[in-house]
């Protein structure tokens, strides 16, 4: 209902059409450099890309927190709020 009602749909739905590409080059590792700082990464279950670990670590090298949570998906805050707030929790135990 959120984009239903102020009709803002068709420009949503178009920011995912226009840079779905680049975010899979991104994942796949083919598109700019690695990205060295250090990095956490909750793939959710029902997130609409779903790379493994030894896709990120092309794009990603330093990666310091790996997790695949049970439940939630593209807007896991919102869905699994209490999850999501552990998933951040983890990682920044590990660089503070």
């Amino acid at each position: 209902m959120l984009y239903w009602l102020p009709g803002t749909g068709a420009s949503s739905a178009r920011l995912y059409w226009e840079s779905l590409r680049q975010v899979n080059e991104w994942i796949s590792g083919s598109a700019g450099a690695p990205v060295t700082v250090p990095t956490g990464c909750s793939v959710f279950p029902k997130e609409l890309q779903r790379p493994s670990r030894r896709w990120a670590e092309r794009r990603f090298p330093n990666i310091r927190y790996w997790n695949e949570p049970g439940k939630g998906g593209h807007f896991a805050a919102f869905e699994q709020p209490a999850l999501f707030v552990d998933e951040v929790r983890s990682f920044f135990r590990l660089v503070r």
